[in-house]
């Protein structure tokens, strides 16, 4: 099977290529998206893409979306050839597409977290916070909270995506009450996705939403969801506090560039087969966990 890095729909206007989806206009009101099999890396995209990537993360997407009733999403079809029957011609676009709703996307990463990693660990090292949020002292990288926390960013064209408090967030939404249920949502699906994973020995680490508004201000949940794209899964098997757990994402990519003398700027290096085929087993494995739940 080949990696799907590019499409081109010639009946539709492409809006957007984001780093993994392509966007494109059915009319005013709907889109399609499109998950390719594009990897990034260090903020880098990759020639070579992981075969299957995007439909694992589509049925993943579709799944989550079906189970979540905390709020509204932006899903109109899963079977969008059935409205626009000319997918027929582009049969790698199998099982990778969705009719969504257009909507006013909020320009804020929503990330709840339970456990301390990634960019929190990094800054609770620097100042014994995350977000503004004051953490007990003498965590551990990987420990789990006392409770989930809601911790924003920055959406990032470019570059990487930065921490944010609170009140920062709330001034770019530009309405308070929206601020608030985007966080409340988040920590109330967070803490619903993670006692489901658990059950199946995994555990959610960290997880980022997208909402957006319609025209009479309705919050809908949006893009992905709890996808490894999204999301930091690891096993309990495998969990340890003070260590860096093992992932269900593109690690095995990290991991590898990191023994290279590469400055983490484009062009990205070739990634080996070997890499490949470790990194969509990963992607394999967790969809199996969740398409069982």
């Amino acid at each position: 099977m080949e990696a799907v890095t590019s499409t081109n729909i010639k009946e539709l206007k492409k809006l957007f290529s984001g780093k993994v989806r392509d966007v494109y206009e059915v009319d005013e009101n709907r889109m399609l998206l499109v998950a390719t099999d594009r990897i990034s890396a260090f903020d880098v995209v990759f020639k070579e893409g992981i075969p299957g990537k995007g439909q694992v993360l589509t049925r993943i997407s579709n799944k989550w979306f079906s189970m979540i009733n905390q709020v509204p999403n932006h899903l109109v079809s899963t079977f969008p050839q059935e409205e626009l029957p000319f997918l027929a011609n582009y049969p790698e676009l199998e099982d990778r597409t969705v009719l969504v709703n257009r909507l006013k996307r909020l320009d804020v990463e929503c990330v709840a977290r339970g456990y301390l990693f990634g960019s929190a660990w990094k800054d609770y090292q620097a100042k014994g916070e995350v977000c503004g949020i004051k953490l007990p002292a003498g965590m551990k990288q990987a420990e789990r909270l006392p409770r989930p926390i809601f911790t924003p960013a920055t959406k990032a064209e470019s570059g990487h995506d930065e921490n944010i408090s609170f009140e920062e967030c709330v001034k770019i939404i530009g309405d308070e009450n929206v601020a608030n249920k985007v966080k409340e949502i988040s920590l109330e699906i967070y803490a619903w996705a993670h006692n489901l994973l658990w059950d199946k020995g995994i555990i959610l680490s960290d997880t980022k939403f997208e909402f957006g508004l319609d025209e009479e201000g309705n919050l809908y949940l949006i893009d992905e969801v709890l996808t490894p794209d999204s999301s930091r899964f690891w096993s309990q098997k495998t969990y340890q506090i003070g260590t860096s757990p093992p992932n269900y994402d593109k690690q095995f990519i990290r991991d590898y560039l990191e023994i290279l003398d590469w400055d983490k700027r484009p062009p990205a290096p070739p990634l080996p087969q070997e890499i490949i085929e470790k990194t969509i087993a990963r992607y394999r494995e967790i969809e199996q966990v969740i398409l069982s739940l």
